[in-house]
């Protein structure tokens, strides 16, 4: 096949996606009017669609209507570029309800990445994490993307206050997919204290974390699990909002 007839094909399967989107579900052979094609051309483009789940027969004998893989990487490209503005009215309510900064951070090669922060009303620091990369082990938003499987482990474990894990044992990654939220005491900074919990995206898959940070006097361990609930009940509306469905 020519380059100029996979760019057609590609051009004309595009076309059906949008006709089937504006119409609804629409018979092949007015597809084909519609395209100008033969009947067999628009059943041959509507049968790769298919294959991929893009398009699906309707109980209606002959007809097509756009499929469950449309609604997938719908899912899947809202997660990616609005993750941050869909979890930004959640952010700030746990902000409010928690009293400390509330992160929202997202795995790239091997750590994790701030992409949003709201403040608390009893936050004392300015400091600004969004864009920052920060180790997974030894912060709460890694520990919850390791356990989950969005990020591995990779090489020797850094060291950065007395208090941090540096063995993958040392994690407690069951006990987090158990509970569903995680927590560091002290182990990226002296006097930090945070707690994560898991955003899914369409798929299912833990694609980000929503954190809690703050002074070790204020966020004790005591307060983590319901900090931790907290969280993880924030985490779900976002992953819905992002397009996940349980």
């Amino acid at each position: 096949m020519s380059n100029s007839t996979t760019v057609q094909s590609v051009d004309r399967a595009i076309a059906i996606l949008e006709i089937l989107a504006r119409e609804g579900a629409t018979r092949v052979t007015d597809l084909a009017v519609e395209l100008d094609v033969h009947k067999s051309t628009a059943f041959r483009l509507l049968a790769a669609l298919e294959q991929g789940g893009l398009v699906e027969q309707s109980g209606d004998r002959g007809r097509y209507r756009l499929g469950f893989g449309v609604i997938r990487l719908a899912g899947a490209a809202t997660a990616q570029l609005d993750l941050s503005r869909e979890g930004r009215e959640v952010c700030l309510r746990l902000a409010e309800e928690i009293g400390e900064t509330v992160n929202i951070a997202v795995p790239q090669d091997g750590d994790t990445v701030n992409i949003s922060q709201v403040r608390g009303p009893a936050a004392i620091s300015g400091h600004n994490w969004v864009g920052q990369r920060t180790p997974s082990h030894a912060t709460s938003s890694g520990k919850v993307l390791l356990a989950f499987g969005a990020l591995r482990l990779a090489g020797e474990l850094e060291r950065y206050t007395p208090r941090t894990v540096t063995s993958a044992a040392g994690l407690g990654l069951e006990e987090i997919r158990r509970r569903g939220w995680a927590a560091t005491v002290e182990e990226l900074e002296v006097g930090l204290n945070a707690v994560a919990a898991p955003i899914r995206g369409a798929d299912g898959s833990v694609v980000a974390a929503v954190s809690a940070s703050g002074p070790s006097y204020r966020l004790t361990p005591e307060r983590l699990p319901e900090v931790g609930e907290l969280l993880a009940a924030g985490a779900r509306e976002i992953s819905q909002r992002i397009g996940y469905y349980r």
